[in-house]
C-alpha cells in the first residue's frame, strides 16, 4: 500500500505542471487501479480460502488415502493368505485327486475282476444246473430201476417161499439182503454126511426152485456150498478136503438145477469150505448150521450199469 501511495505522490508532483486534461485522465486511471486493487483484494482473499479450503481438503484426502491404504494393505495381507490357503488346497486337492483317481482305477479293476469272476461263477453255475438237472433226471431214472429190482427181488422171494413153504423152517431159509435172495438149504435136507449125491427131498426142493428159477430171465445164480471145520478123510470118494467137498456138492445141484430147465448160463457153482461160518464154535450144533448150501439168487445189473456209465 505503501508502495502505492508513493507511486501516486511521484506521479502526482511529477505531473503537476500537466495540464487538467491529463490530469483527470491520471486521476481516472487511478481510480480505475484503485477498483482493480480492490477486486485483486476481493480475488485474494477468495484464493486464499480456496487454497485453505483445497488444504484442508488435501489434509482429509490424505487421511482418507492412508486409511484406504491401510485398508488396502491388510486386504493384500487377507489376499495374500488366501492365495496361499488356495494354492495349499490346490495342492492338496491335486494329490487327493491323484490318489482318489489311482484308488479309483483300482476299485474299478477290483470291479472289472469281480464281474468278470461273477460272469464265470455264473456260467460255472448254469453248466452245474444243467449238470445237476441231468444228474437229477439220472438219479431218478436210477431210483426206478433200483425200485422196480428191489420190487422183482421181494417177488421172486416171495414166489421161492411159496413154492418150498411144504419144507421145515429149520432145513431152508428164504430172505432177502443186499438186494439178493439167499436160499440157505441145510445140509440133512441134501446130503448125507460127506456125500455128493443129492437126496430125494433135497431133490425135490431144488426141482420146485428150479421151476421159479427157469422164468428169470434177468439173474444170476450163485450155488456155493459150506461145510463145517471137521477134516475130511483125505482121498475119499477122490476128494482131498472140504474144498473139494463144496465145490462137487454145488456142483451136483447146479447140474440138477439144469436138468430141471434152468439155463445153464445163470447158473456159477462155488466152493467156500469150512471158511465162511455163520456160527462160531466148535460143538455140534454150530457145525450143523454151517454145513449148508446157499443158493444165492442176483437179479442182472445191466440196465443200473447202463444208467451209471451215461451219468
Amino acid at each position: 500500500m505503501k508502495k502505492i501511495a508513493c507511486f501516486i505522490f511521484i506521479t502526482i508532483c511529477y505531473f503537476s505542471c500537466v495540464s487538467k486534461k491529463k490530469y483527470d485522465e491520471l486521476l481516472k486511471h487511478k481510480l480505475a487501479l484503485e477498483v482493480d486493487k480492490a477486486a485483486c483484494e476481493n480475488n485474494y482473499d477468495s484464493l486464499l480460502r480456496a487454497k485453505n479450503q483445497l488444504i484442508n481438503d488435501s489434509v482429509r484426502l490424505y487421511a482418507k488415502l492412508k486409511n484406504t491404504e491401510h485398508l488396502l494393505d491388510e486386504e493384500e495381507d487377507r489376499a495374500a493368505e488366501l492365495r496361499s490357503d488356495i494354492r495349499h488346497l490346490i495342492d492338496k486337492s491335486t494329490k487327493e485327486t491323484g490318489q482318489l483317481t489311482g484308488s479309483l482305477a483300482d476299485k474299478q479293476k477290483q470291479l472289472a475282476e469281480i464281474e468278470k469272476n461273477l460272469q464265470d461263477a455264473k456260467r460255472q453255475n448254469d453248466q452245474l444246473a444243467a449238470s445237476l438237472a441231468e444228474r437229477e433226471k439220472k438219479i431218478q431214472e436210477l431210483q426206478k430201476v433200483l425200485d422196480d429190482k428191489d420190487k422183482k427181488v421181494n417177488d421172486l422171494k416171495n414166489k421161492i417161499s411159496n413154492a418150498l413153504l411144504s419144507f421145515k423152517d429149520a432145513d431152508l431159509t428164504v430172505s432177502v439182503k443186499n438186494g439178493k435172495v439167499y436160499v440157505s438149504l441145510a445140509e440133512q435136507l441134501l446130503f448125507k454126511s460127506a456125500s455128493t449125491t443129492v437126496d430125494k427131498k433135497g431133490a425135490e426142493a431144488l426141482k420146485k426152485l428150479a421151476q421159479v428159477l427157469k422164468e428169470q430171465n434177468e439173474v444170476n445164480v450163485m450155488v456155493e456150498g459150506h461145510t463145517d471145520d471137521v477134516p475130511l478123510q483125505k482121498g475119499y470118494m477122490g476128494m482131498n478136503d472140504n474144498w473139494d467137498l463144496s465145490v462137487l456138492r454145488a456142483t451136483s445141484i447146479v447140474r440138477l438145477l439144469t436138468s430141471e430147465g434152468v439155463q445153464p448160463q445163470k447158473l456159477t457153482p462155488s466152493g467156500k469150505g469150512e471158511f465162511s461160518p455163520v456160527a462160531e464154535g466148535k460143538n455140534e450144533a454150530s457145525r450143523t448150521k454151517n454145513r449148508r448150501t446157499e443158493i444165492i439168487i442176483t437179479p442182472k445189473l445191466d440196465e443200473i450199469f447202463r444208467i451209471l456209465e451215461n451219468n
